[in-house]
């Protein structure tokens, strides 16, 4: 069978896009893993299945597959690249695309708008806190002092002094699968610069740090805004580049702005 997809990315977050009808068969996990393989494979953290609409008033429904090949519920620049991919291929209205257009995915419906030319902005809904305050956990004898926060998919922000020396290969895979996270979590390490700026790197679950994580980055603006460490509109900088996150706070809606972009178009052969 010949799979059709696009190679798209978000800051270096990269995706393999495909688009499907709901009765085909999608690969499995071992097929998953096969693909997203970068030395034998296309390459890529995630992939993102496109499908059609589930519901009314959305214009697609989307699944994300980890590299690992396990389904996760959400992915802040996957949903901007469905967005573009969408626009590109004439799936969305002209005339919504800078009034809004809704999406549905397993974590939930999401809103995308564009703006200035190859950027992307997203309605990521209203951060879920798990508990009022800062949560703890000890790890290899270290207290570990973290918010705990739902952006659709499980989230975890530690602040720390410098982001560039945070302990990311090693606290975030032990993090990532603590007992304490039965489905997993995803691990943010935020260095905060100002009330307007930040720094971030993020272990995702599944795919291991990546240049970019849109939840994460969202996620952190959660967090540090709960905890007044940020005004309402953050330039989060991750190692692939920066995302503008605006959140008021309480039950308002928080969106997040970055570019999507088109790397390339191909087919793989595949049993």
């Amino acid at each position: 069978m010949t799979l059709r997809f696009t190679k798209m990315h978000g800051l270096g977050n990269d995706f393999m896009v495909i688009e499907a009808h709901d009765d085909d068969p999608l690969p499995d996990a071992a097929l998953w893993r096969k693909l997203s393989d970068r030395h034998t494979g296309i390459g890529f953290d995630q992939a993102l299945v496109i499908l059609p609409p589930r519901h009314s008033g959305t214009v697609a429904y989307y699944r994300i597959f980890n590299a690992d090949g396990g389904e996760v519920e959400q992915c802040g620049n996957g949903v901007r690249c469905v967005a573009e991919w969408l626009r590109l291929t004439g799936r969305v209205a002209k005339d919504t695309l800078e009034t809004g257009f809704s999406l549905d995915s397993l974590g939930g419906r999401i809103e995308a708008r564009f703006g200035k030319p190859g950027m992307v902005s997203v309605n990521m809904g209203t951060p879920k806190f798990s508990s009022e305050g800062a949560s703890t956990l000890e790890i290899e004898g270290r207290e570990i002092t973290f918010t705990e926060v739902s952006m659709g998919n499980p989230h975890i922000v530690l602040r720390v002094d410098d982001v560039g020396h945070a302990p990311v290969a090693a606290l975030g895979p032990a993090l990532e699968s603590h007992p304490s996270f039965p489905r997993r979590t995803n691990v943010g390490f935020l260095q905060v610069v100002d009330r307007g700026h930040a720094y971030l790197r993020v272990f995702e679950r599944g795919a291991g740090e990546t240049l970019a994580c849109g939840t994460g980055a969202c996620a952190a603006m959660a967090a540090g805004r709960r905890a007044d460490w940020f005004d309402g509109e953050v330039d989060i900088r991750l190692p692939g580049g920066s995302l503008r996150i605006d959140w008021s706070g309480g039950n308002s809606a928080l969106w997040m702005t970055g570019p999507a972009v088109v790397a390339y178009r191909g087919e793989i052969d595949i049993p």
